[in-house]
């Protein structure tokens, strides 16, 4: 029997076990693993923040899918991988074989040490989950009423999403206390990869918000020691594991595959999203992992059956649409030097992404499996802010 092995609960994973659903593949063991049963849609994660959403209404029940795939369910992390051997150990110590790995584990990030503000990474989305929650019962239970500064790191979408989403969902929280907001990167210029004209839109949005943006600018302890909370939205970074993963790497430590979403050094082994890096490299979007689904879906068949013939090329396209959501239940677009926004445009663009959104969600929905006793717990810790002598969160 040929071994499936799926690392991470990422948006193409959860391709191949849809079809998996849809086409069982005879005499192929699955397994999954992934450090949560449930894995957020990156793309609906502002909406989260900003309190449009549940979190599990943006979330793709890996662990129901993956039954009703007939696959094995682990929750873990990958702490290395043997590719010669064909074997990758888990952050439990437990080994795993494989004749087919595929790894959709994302990217992360490593902030710097600020002084004692509480800070966020964007990644990875469990992580920020837990810290997300506790802020906002510490901000529920605080009766303070000095204004509250939320700096976020990163000129990107994320860095801008998020911003605006905390600040609406802080606000919302504490409607009688000023909640301030600003912006720092290192870019010379902000949302570098939009059209010129969803950027201006995007910075009038910020000055009705409040948020002063520094441009060209290195977050240092001064500007930490001046925000009770910083969210670091940056570039995506390589997992430390993977420089030394024995595959071959790009310089940024990301796997290299080839057109077919291989390892250009270890055929067996496939990386797709923010894990991968292609010879010519593509921005960190969650599209990106989204349509390499259809592609990996074939490939992966082919790989499993033998058949070299069979397997199919990704072509990413380099023009997409984008819809920045602005916290205040409008959207902006963006696609190539084209964009929208509006008053009323804005709304209508929010209601579109929305639906797309949840229509993505809706394909991973399966009918539940009756063994919801036996769903293991997340590897997430809770991760609780420290607080000052003044009680404040920190």
């Amino acid at each position: 029997m040929k071994k499936l092995l799926l690392i991470g609960a990422g948006h193409t994973n959860a391709q191949v076990l849809r079809a998996w659903v849809d086409e069982p593949q005879p005499g192929v063991e699955v397994v999954v693993v992934a450090p949560s049963t449930q894995a957020p849609y990156s793309g609906m994660v502002p909406g989260w923040l900003s309190g449009v959403y549940a979190f599990e209404e943006v979330c793709i029940d890996f662990f129901a899918l993956a039954r009703a795939a007939g696959a094995k369910f682990i929750v873990d992390e990958l702490a290395s991988l043997d590719p010669d051997r064909r074997i990758v150990r888990l952050a439990s110590g437990k080994e795993l074989g494989y004749d087919i790995l595929c790894l959709n584990v994302g990217s992360t990030l490593n902030p710097p040490p600020l002084s004692d503000t509480l800070l966020l990474p964007l990644r990875p989305l469990g992580r920020l989950r837990s810290a997300w929650d506790t802020l906002l019962t510490t901000i529920e239970d605080d009766a303070g009423t000095a204004p509250f500064m939320v700096t976020a790191v990163g000129g990107g979408a994320a860095g801008v999403e998020a911003l605006l989403a905390c600040l609406a969902r802080l606000r919302a929280k504490q409607p009688g206390r000023v909640i301030r907001g600003q912006l720092v990167t290192r870019g010379a210029s902000l949302l570098p990869d939009l059209a010129p004209g969803a950027v201006r839109s995007a910075r009038r949005v910020l000055e009705r918000a409040g948020v002063t943006i520094h441009l060209a600018t290195q977050i240092n302890d001064e500007i930490a020691r001046s925000s009770d909370l910083i969210l670091w939205a940056t570039g995506a970074e390589a997992h430390a594991w993977q420089r030394d993963c024995g595959l071959a790497v790009s310089e940024r430590g990301f796997i290299r595959v080839d057109a077919h979403l291989r390892s250009v050094s270890h055929p067996q082994v496939f990386a797709v999203g923010d894990c991968a890096e292609w010879a010519e490299p593509l921005p960190k979007a969650g599209v990106y992992a989204v349509r390499m689904g259809p592609a990996l879906v074939q490939n992966v068949k082919a790989a499993l059956s033998g058949l070299a013939d069979g397997l199919g090329h990704f072509r990413p396209q380099r023009n997409f649409l984008v819809l920045l959501a602005t916290g205040d239940g409008n959207a902006i677009a963006s696609r190539g030097r084209w964009s929208a926004h509006g008053a009323l445009l804005g709304r209508m663009l929010w209601l579109w992404k929305d639906h797309i959104d949840r229509k993505f969600l809706a394909l991973f929905k399966v009918a539940a499996t009756g063994d919801e006793e036996h769903r293991p717990a997340d590897v997430f810790t809770k991760i609780e802010p420290s607080r000052s002598a003044d009680g404040r969160a920190h």
